[in-house]
């Protein structure tokens, strides 16, 4: 079964929580959750570990390329540090907004053929900055616990680009610094007396083309397309 079938099956089955709340809200030993419900918003912060990557489409030249004759996409590793910022929408929703920075590696693996087959690494490191504005739909409590579904949009730009350009030799495949994308995710709350612990996990899907096309590179005119993809691992501490 796919990651996004389980999420789907996930949120039918919180959809039908709400219909039992009333039994629960009165059960489970609630007496943490009973002191953040009166909240209407609280703060916090998040450090969170990803695994980014990118999508890339090849273009028509790449068919007629004879330098090049296979590209790849290979996951790189990076972290977040993020500020929380929480508002109740009612019982059972909340809206966030969560800026922070992301560091984030992503590789890009191309096959030549120039004479012997032989292969390349185009790696790009980049440092975020990040604008997620997300709603979350949370299911009724249980024993200070409760599940949760995210989903929203995203903002990013990357600070580390200009550098990139700077050192730009050329043969540097150049990637822009504007990037939107849809998020998803899902999560568990766990209501302790000072502060609520939340591990998340979240996928981030590129909606934009990143490649700045370069005539002049094989590596570029290889591809129509790149889009961004990041599986994130988040772990929130808010009050």
């Amino acid at each position: 079964m796919s990651f996004t079938a389980r999420v789907l099956g996930l949120f039918l089955c919180l959809s039908l929580l709400p219909a039992v709340a009333s039994a629960q809200f009165t059960g489970g030993n609630n007496y943490n959750f009973y002191d953040f419900q009166n909240k209407p918003f609280y703060f916090g912060l998040t450090l969170g570990f990803n695994s980014s990557r990118y999508t890339p489409y090849r273009s028509e030249e790449f068919i007629y390329s004879d330098s090049i004759i296979g590209v790849k996409s290979l996951n790189g590793p990076g972290f977040n540090l993020n500020m929380i910022a929480n508002l109740k929408i009612g019982q059972y929703f909340d809206f966030r907004f969560t800026p922070g920075f992301s560091f984030a590696e992503r590789k890009l693996n191309y096959t030549q053929n120039a004479n012997t087959i032989r292969e390349i690494e185009k790696s790009v490191q980049s440092v975020f900055v990040e604008m997620p504005f997300l709603f979350r739909y949370k299911s009724a409590p249980y024993r200070d616990k409760r599940l949760f579904l995210i989903g929203g949009v995203k903002y990013s730009f990357d600070v580390a680009s200009e550098s990139r350009a700077k050192q730009a030799d050329g043969n540097l495949l150049r990637i822009s610094p504007h990037d939107f994308h849809i998020e998803y995710g899902a999560g568990i709350q766990f209501f302790f007396d000072y502060f609520i612990f939340s591990p998340e996990f979240k996928v981030s899907q590129g909606i934009g083309n990143t490649l700045l096309f370069n005539p002049n590179l094989p590596e570029s005119t290889a591809l129509e397309k790149v889009l961004s993809r990041t599986f994130t691992i988040s772990f929130h501490i808010e009050g």
